[in-house]
């Protein structure tokens, strides 16, 4: 009887703790925290900002850095940045004719190799294709023979992943645009080794009506990343109540083609302090933090332009949170939630 009583005790106490740190965490959702958010802004004006770094030196490729291809800036601090290169022509390797969006980097297996989205002249559809270079400023040259997503569908924002037996995936983004009822997907596919070929169907990870207070039916910008305790989670974008906005979505078995589903609420979103943006990857700067790197804000106006900015953010163990919301009761909010979620 009195286990039952202790047992009834304890639930309640973590009902209690987790209302309060749920409500902790949607007040600073919306007003900022007063702690430093130590958000730089690189003055680069770039969108889809994916930042490598090799020997000391950070590459930052996006959307808009080169005309006809991909470029990108580089610096060796994170605060003084190059002048844009362009270290990808597509003509006489692809039919591109618009969109050159979202490119990006990793080094994998001794080479250098670009993911990009662009539209194809010969199918009018948006898809990803692959470019191998020994450097990391190029030149970069096709190696898929085209789009190596479905080229019958609009399919944007491929990103690498390699999982705990060294198989490549890409995960990637079946756009909106291609499915009747305009909602988007997240899609995965297996890579060959050699990264020239899907060796698997692609799979249906998530919708963008999986996400509870979306404002859109948008997904963009997948990146995958395995928190300190060991649980694989992807950062993604849409829109929420203040506008574009960065995600988090788990998967329930540490399988990129597992169970996915939405944590609540936003890893990065507006607030009093700042405006949104997303479309983030993470990376370490040279002092050791682990950061988020995003376009802000997702609608340039003449006195705002779009711009690639930092966010300082800390692995909790369960999750990842900015820096302006790293708390005892966030902290203690993400421990319950996944607690109660049976995933922690």
């Amino acid at each position: 009887m009195k286990s039952g009583k202790k047992r009834v005790i304890a639930i309640i106490i973590i009902v209690l703790v987790t209302v309060a740190a749920l409500a902790v965490a949607a007040v600073i959702a919306v007003l900022g925290s007063a702690a430093d958010s130590g958000i730089v802004d690189t003055g680069v004006r770039v969108r889809d900002p994916y930042v490598l770094e090799h020997d000391g030196v950070y590459y930052m490729y996006g959307t808009g850095l080169a005309k006809q291809g991909y470029g990108c800036v580089y610096s060796s601090d994170l605060k003084t940045w190059s002048e844009p290169v362009k270290v990808c022509d597509t003509a006489g390797q692809c039919d591109a004719q618009d969109n050159w969006w979202a490119p990006e980097c990793h080094f994998y297996n001794g080479a250098f190799y670009l993911f990009a989205t662009y539209r194809s002249a010969a199918t009018g559809k948006r898809g990803v294709g692959i470019f191998r270079s020994p450097d990391p400023l190029g030149p970069f040259e096709l190696i898929t023979g085209g789009h190596i997503t479905p080229k019958d569908l609009d399919s944007i924002d491929g990103t690498l992943y390699v999982d705990e037996d060294g198989q490549p995936w890409m995960i990637y983004v079946g756009e909106w645009t291609s499915n009747e009822d305009g909602v988007g997907d997240m899609m995965a596919a297996k890579l060959s080794a050699d990264l020239t070929s899907f060796v698997s169907e692609p799979v249906l990870l998530f919708r963008a009506t999986d996400m509870k207070k979306r404002k859109s039916n948008v997904t963009d910008g997948p990146f995958l990343y395995k928190t300190e305790n060991g649980r694989l989670i992807m950062l993604w974008s849409n829109n929420d109540r203040g506008g574009y906005s960065v995600q988090i979505a788990y998967s329930t078995d540490g399988r990129p083609d597992g169970e996915w589903k939405q944590q609540q609420p936003s890893l990065f979103s507006k607030t009093k302090r700042h405006g949104d943006g997303g479309h983030g990857m993470l990376f370490t700067a040279p002092d050791g933090t682990l950061t988020l790197s995003i376009h802000s804000p997702n609608n340039a106006t003449e006195n705002d332009p779009t711009t690639a900015l930092l966010v300082p953010v800390a692995d909790t163990g369960d999750t990842l949170v900015t820096r302006e919301n790293d708390n005892f009761l966030t902290r203690l909010y993400f421990r319950l939630y996944y607690k109660l979620k049976g995933s922690g």
